[in-house]
């Protein structure tokens, strides 16, 4: 590795490092610096495209999407971000993981291409995984945009279907501070004439405004497409497509037939490019995975691990964990990062978590476990004789002492951000 830059042979790890140094920024949206360089590798995608947006439920689209196309015997590409052990998890090829030495390889392509353009780390990366995507002989792509869609890296391709999946507060220093604006920068992600999915039962208008103007064809939920189910099973309707007596999707959560409801939408949209039968989609939506969300662990007491870390996703967390039953005493290991509106993404929990162990999380936007007992006391969650707030210094170590702590029957709740939970899926898989 000479003059700093790795080679060919370098690991991937050395890779990584180098490009999270590059860029004087960590996000710098923008598409004109990564279409010079994809353009400099003649990046091309010779097959269909799904790409989904969205404030809340992207990974559970991304993860069924893939799972039911797979299903059906097509070769899948899935990009996905961020990771929550390896970096690998990032881009799937016919459902494993990229290897070491097919991610280095592309990242050494981009190096070579880009010249002196500067990109961040997930440009950088976004074009490493299309280029893998290029030469990986697939059937499909599945797309998940990292933030926003105007100007997000996944952005660069033209899809032959978008979703936007929910539409909530986050991300406002890059977005904007109310659904509407957010709303328009996600739906950017829709195409001229092309099948625009759209999953919130209450899309904001200037998402709907925006994929009027540009001619997308535009499926609203309640409108397009919709479903319905009992405590057995579902069925999903759309235009012109029925789907009967399916089983609920093996993701948990009392959101996931709204998501399954819009790839069903997605895949009636582009039947005449993807055609995928029945028993696909069954099988689809039982072998569906996807850690990290609302993930029960085995055995006792109960630990569940959920990434939600603003308010609309920690709503939903609440719900569900009602949905779990009865348990005497609930305890969070909590950790988020520092541009998040902690007091507002807390209160759907206030009245579900008895004991809270806070914890520091890693790196520049990383909030410290004493910084987040101070915003827990601005939303009114104090330490008192029926309730502990303690700080550690990581997630895991912040689990391994409530694990230590509470009865047999109580749970564990760990949330707040990819961090929280990474930390802890990576310490239980050093052990």
């Amino acid at each position: 590795m000479a003059s700093g830059i790795p080679d060919p042979q370098s690991s991937l790890a050395q890779w990584l490092g180098y490009v999270e140094s590059l860029h004087p920024q960590v996000i710098e949206l923008g598409l004109d610096r990564v279409r010079r360089v994809a353009d400099a590798l003649g990046l091309r995608l010779d097959c269909p495209v799904i790409t989904v947006g969205g404030t809340n439920g992207k990974g559970s689209t991304c993860a069924l999407l893939e799972a039911i196309l797979a299903s059906a015997g097509y070769r899948v590409g899935l990009y996905t971000s961020p990771h929550l052990v390896d970096f690998n998890e990032r881009a799937r090829v016919e459902g494993r993981p990229a290897t070491d030495q097919q991610l280095v390889e592309q990242l050494a392509a981009v190096e070579a291409a880009r010249g002196a353009v500067s990109l961040t780390y997930f440009e950088f990366t976004t074009l490493a995984i299309l280029r893998l995507f290029a030469q990986s002989s697939l059937d499909v792509v599945i797309l998940e945009v990292g933030l926003g869609g105007r100007l997000d890296a996944v952005n660069l391709i033209d899809a032959d279907c978008a979703i936007v999946t929910s539409i909530d507060i986050d991300h406002t220093e890059f977005l904007g501070d109310t659904r509407e604006k957010i709303g328009w920068e996600k739906a950017h992600i829709y195409r001229p004439g092309r099948p625009a999915i759209c999953s919130d039962p209450q899309p904001p208008q200037s998402l709907i405004d925006y994929a009027q103007q540009i001619g997308a064809d535009l499926w609203l939920f309640g409108r397009d497409f919709n479903y319905a189910g009992d405590r057995q099973q579902w069925s999903y309707g759309g235009r012109a497509q029925r789907r009967n007596s399916l089983a609920y999707p093996a993701l948990r959560g009392a959101n996931q037939l709204l998501n399954a409801s819009g790839v069903l939408a997605a895949l009636e949209a582009l039947k005449s490019l993807l055609p995928v039968p029945a028993q696909a989609v069954r099988l689809g939506l039982a072998s569906v995975s996807l850690p990290g969300r609302f993930q029960v662990l085995p055995g006792r007491p109960s630990v569940v691990l959920d990434v939600a870390h603003n308010p609309h996703a920690l709503a939903h967390l609440a719900a569900n964990l009602d949905n779990m039953g009865f348990f005497p005493y609930t305890w969070a290991v909590f950790g988020m990062l520092s541009d998040k509106d902690v007091e507002a993404a807390v209160a759907p929990l206030k009245s579900r978590i008895d004991h809270w162990f806070l914890c520091d999380l890693p790196g520049p936007r990383g909030l410290s476990a004493e910084a987040l007992r101070q915003r827990l006391a601005a939303a009114g969650i104090v330490a008192d004789k029926d309730h502990r707030i303690e700080t550690f210094a990581s997630p895991s170590q912040a689990l391994a002492q409530a694990r230590i702590e509470v009865a047999e029957n109580d749970r564990i709740v760990v949330f707040g951000s990819f961090l929280t939970v990474s930390d802890v899926l990576a310490t239980r898989e050093r052990t």
